[in-house]
């Protein structure tokens, strides 16, 4: 059964949602605060899996969320904890992480990141790979990106 894309435009009050099968490319961009998160993201939950059935060897998860509340939080952890559970030999999840240097000092970002790594730190040996990668960018659109591989 091939897994249909899911491309919805983002709202006032939703992201933009991107998320492709073939390329392993899911991506949440803009503000997330649903009024009905069950709405929102339990078809990106169903979507997802049905993906790791057939994953793609690099799965690229981008997180690129100026403004998000506590329900958006709550289900992007289930979506990294699901796709944790790709059982593919050789495969990588890549959770990419995107910040304003001016409203995210680098000390927040490394916590974010452990929290990241605490669904992960009591399963053993890792598969699939699993890297967190940051990209901090500066007033001037000069972009840093920062890379944990937590295997």
């Amino acid at each position: 059964m091939e897994i249909k894309d899911i491309i919805i435009e983002e709202t006032k009050k939703t992201p933009k949602i991107s998320f492709n099968h073939l390329s392993g490319e899911l991506i949440l961009s803009g503000r997330s605060y649903p009024e009905n998160g069950v709405k929102v993201f339990e078809p990106l939950l169903d979507w997802i899996n049905e993906y790791i059935k057939s994953p793609q060897k690099i799965t690229n998860l981008h997180l690129k969320l100026e403004y998000f509340n506590s329900t958006t939080v709550l289900y992007i952890s289930k979506m990294i904890k699901c796709l944790g559970k790709i059982d593919q030999k050789d495969a990588c999840l890549y959770i990419h992480l995107y910040f304003d240097n001016d409203d995210l000092d680098i000390r927040e970002a490394d916590e974010f990141k452990d929290i990241i790594y605490s669904f992960f730190e009591n399963k053993g040996l890792f598969n699939p790979i699993i890297g967190i990668i940051t990209h901090n960018v500066n007033k001037n659109g000069q972009e840093r990106i920062e890379s944990k591989i937590l295997t």
